[in-house]
């Protein structure tokens, strides 16, 4: 680890280590505008719906990706603090997150 890597081990509000933190996770913020695009680059030409800017931790967006796969019924993953939803879902994820209460908007084409 380098000088500051233990810092991205605590919590921000309590200070103490992510694994053990007793801290409630933020509602959603009203302020933050998550984006939900599609990408096809990498994929053999098969498109998937990432959303990002999301305002969650790992473990919440591992959560939310759960949530909104079984609602769609599409399978998806988290990587690289976003979520990969197989397939053009863009307008059903929008309205799922948007009955969550984020702030959501297309992003590219």
């Amino acid at each position: 680890m380098g000088n500051d890597d233990w810092r991205k081990l605590l919590c921000p509000k309590c200070h103490q280590l992510k694994k053990t933190c007793t801290c409630k996770p933020d509602e959603p913020s009203h302020s933050t505008v998550v984006k939900v695009g599609r990408e096809t680059k990498g994929r053999g030409g098969k498109g998937v719906t990432i959303i990002s800017d999301l305002p969650l931790d790992e473990k919440g967006l591992t959560e939310l990706a759960a949530k909104l796969k079984n609602r769609l019924g599409t399978g998806g993953t988290v990587k690289d603090g976003h979520i990969e939803i197989q397939g053009d879902q863009r307008d059903r994820i929008i309205t799922e997150l948007e009955g969550m209460g984020y702030r959501a908007k297309r992003a590219g084409g």
